[in-house]
Formats: C-alpha cells, sequence, structure tokens
C-alpha cells in the first residue's frame, strides 16, 4: 500500500479551490506484484471544496486516453449547478499510473536509474492505480466518498474503487463490465501489435526524436473502429470519396495523427496492458461472489450500440450487484457515446445522484 506524501500542495478545506495540474509524490507504491515503486508522482485537479467532515467527495476516473481535465471532457456533467455541483460537492480527478499525463508512467523519472522508465516501466494492475488514487484522497482530507463515477477504463478503476466499501458510499460504471473480456483482450493486442511492428520501436528502447509513430497511429485507426459504430459511419460517411480516398479512411488517418501529437507508445501499450488485469472476481472467490460483496448503491449504464463492451456486460454486472440498476443510453456513436452524448449520459445520472448522493451531503 501507499504511504503519506512527502511534498505537494495541499487541498485545504474550505480553501480556494484548485483547476491546475497538481502533483503528489508518494514515497512509495507496493504493487499487486509485490514490486515497491519509490517517489511515484501522481498528478490531479480539484473543483470546489472539502466539507468540514471530509465527506462530499466525488472521484471521476478518465478512460484510456484521457486527462485530469474532468470539467473539459464532461462539461454536461461536472461544472456549477451541473449533476455533479462543483458548488456543493469536491470533486477530484486523479490521472492513472501509466498515462504520459503526470503520474508514474513510462515517461517519468525511474529514481533507480535518473532516467524515465521507458520499457522498463512495471506491470500495473487496475487495482494499484486505485492504491494510488487512494493514498491521494486521504492526503487531501478526505473522510469519505460520496460518488465515484467513470466511463471506459474509467468505469473500471469506478467499480474497483467500490471494493473500498468503508470509504465509497455510491458509484457509476459507466461503458465498463466487471472483468475485461477476451474480445476486448482482443482488441488491446492487435493494437499494441501495431505498435511492435514499427522498426521505430525498437522493443521499447525508441528515442525521443524518432517514436515509433506509425505504429501508434495504426493502433490508433484501429482502436477509433471499436469506439465508433456501424450506423454511425454508415449515416456520417457512407461511401463519401475524396482525393485521398474515402471518406471514412481520411477520418481514421487524421484520428491517428492526432494521437502522435498528444501521447506515447510505451504508455499505451503500459494502460492497454492494465486494463487487461481488470477482473473483480481475481482473488476474491471468484466474479459473482466478489460483487455479490458490494452493497452501496450503484448504477450501470451500458450503450445500446457498444460493440467494445457489449450491453449485456453491464446488463449481467447490475444484475450481480445488491443495490444495481441498469441504465440505457440509446445512442449511435458506439463506446463513445459517454463522450459524444453527454447530455443524455447527464439525465441518466443526475437523479441517481440526487437520490443517493446529495441528502447525504
Amino acid at each position: 500500500m501507499c504511504s503519506e506524501s512527502i511534498s505537494a500542495p495541499v487541498h485545504q478545506t474550505g480553501g480556494a479551490p484548485h483547476h491546475d495540474v497538481q502533483t503528489l509524490i508518494l514515497p512509495e507504491l507496493t504493487l499487486e506484484s509485490g514490486r515497491v515503486m519509490r517517489l511515484v508522482p501522481v498528478a490531479y485537479q480539484t473543483w470546489g471544496r472539502l466539507n468540514s467532515r471530509g465527506d462530499n467527495a466525488v472521484v471521476v476516473c478518465h478512460a484510456l486516453t484521457g486527462d485530469t481535465d474532468a470539467e473539459a471532457w464532461w462539461p454536461e456533467l461536472i461544472g456549477p449547478g451541473r449533476p455533479i455541483d462543483t458548488d456543493r460537492l469536491f470533486v477530484v480527478c486523479a490521472n492513472t499510473l501509466g498515462s504520459p499525463y503526470g503520474s508514474a508512467s513510462p515517461l517519468t523519472v525511474d529514481p533507480d536509474t535518473g532516467g524515465a522508465y521507458g520499457a522498463s516501466f512495471p506491470d500495473v494492475t487496475i487495482r494499484d492505480t486505485v492504491s494510488s488514487h487512494r493514498a491521494l484522497l486521504s492526503h487531501l482530507g478526505v473522510q469519505r466518498v460520496a460518488h465515484v463515477i467513470g466511463g471506459s477504463m474509467g468505469g473500471m478503476l469506478a467499480l474497483e474503487w467500490a471494493f473500498h466499501r468503508h470509504l465509497v458510499r455510491s458509484f457509476s460504471v459507466v461503458a465498463a463490465g466487471g472483468r475485461h473480456s477476451p474480445w476486448s483482450i482482443a482488441w488491446g493486442e492487435a493494437q499494441r501489435q501495431a505498435i511492435f511492428a514499427d522498426p521505430d520501436f525498437r522493443d521499447g528502447a525508441y528515442s525521443p526524436d524518432r517514436p515509433p509513430l506509425r505504429g501508434l497511429s495504426v493502433a490508433r485507426m484501429m482502436a477509433m473502429v471499436s469506439y465508433r459504430s456501424a450506423g454511425e459511419f454508415s449515416g456520417r460517411f457512407g461511401r463519401d470519396r475524396s482525393d485521398a480516398g474515402f471518406e471514412v479512411e481520411s477520418y481514421l488517418h487524421h484520428q491517428g495523427q492526432k494521437l502522435n501529437g498528444r501521447f506515447d507508445a510505451n504508455c499505451y501499450i503500459s494502460l492497454t496492458r492494465q486494463m487487461d488485469t481488470h477482473d473483480v472476481g481475481r482473488s476474491r472467490g471468484g466474479y459473482e461472489h466478489a460483487l455479490d460483496a458490494l452493497p452501496q448503491p450503484a448504477v450501470v449504464v451500458g450503450i445500446r450500440s457498444d460493440v467494445l463492451y457489449p450491453l449485456e456486460e453491464q446488463a449481467e454486472l447490475a444484475s450481480l450487484l445488491p443495490a444495481g440498476r441498469l441504465e440505457v443510453l440509446s445512442s449511435p456513436y458506439g463506446h463513445d457515446s459517454f463522450l459524444v452524448d453527454r447530455e443524455g449520459l447527464a439525465g441518466i445520472v443526475a437523479p441517481f445522484l440526487n437520490q443517493f448522493v446529495y441528502p447525504y451531503c
């Protein structure tokens, strides 16, 4: 587990809210594998103020290539007067281990070598990320988490948070299941192989001046196909062509190039492998037994057009949670609907929060 911080600004109860990215340095973090990492950065942002009881915190968990600026990518959900009301709640979004956006990752310094971890960055799990974020909340003075919410990889983190039963009062899992399926593992492995096949990858020891851009771009193109839906592509692109080819081809190339401008290949590999570790039943007596031990109110949101994490996964998850309910977002945008149809998602989340969060905060 994690020890207390040795350096970082502390969010004071009743103080001015912080919207800028801050960094907490954990002296140590013991991973599930038994490896002990030292001087572990955890990047985060906060909104609102922690109340005197320390029990109005909401944890927001980001997706695979997301970052800590949750108010920017979920503006219909987070902010003053929004369903996650920053005038009433203390909102925390921390960066996932392995991500290039500030927390410990292949890009950060290994204190044992003085250089970047690169491909030697240890394998981390969903539970390891939650452990690092749990240490952050202790540092911030949080005594109780009113709600945890996340979509996709963030949904996996939100569900794992729920096993801190003494701490978490309620939770929302959006566009994720309780374990990473063979289907989803296969998508991730195919994307990793695209990166490995790039000659510039060099087994992860690539130069910062010559990263495997082609491999990462192709991985992103593959991912985008799984994030959207056949119906959306048909309506959006049809068989329209330009001099560069079909419009859908141009779209995929653009998405691949755009990720190259903001992401790192080793980080992408680390994060997709981390998602593959997701299985709440592991070391907890099996899947059904583990979920049956979660008494908190929970809403599980599935997306009707999602081909990456099909609706039946959320239906099964909700049915196995003692106080779980299933809600369906009927949007055409596939898996990415939780980021595109934000108003639809807000309409699902708001009544749940009004029932299970605000009466206690």
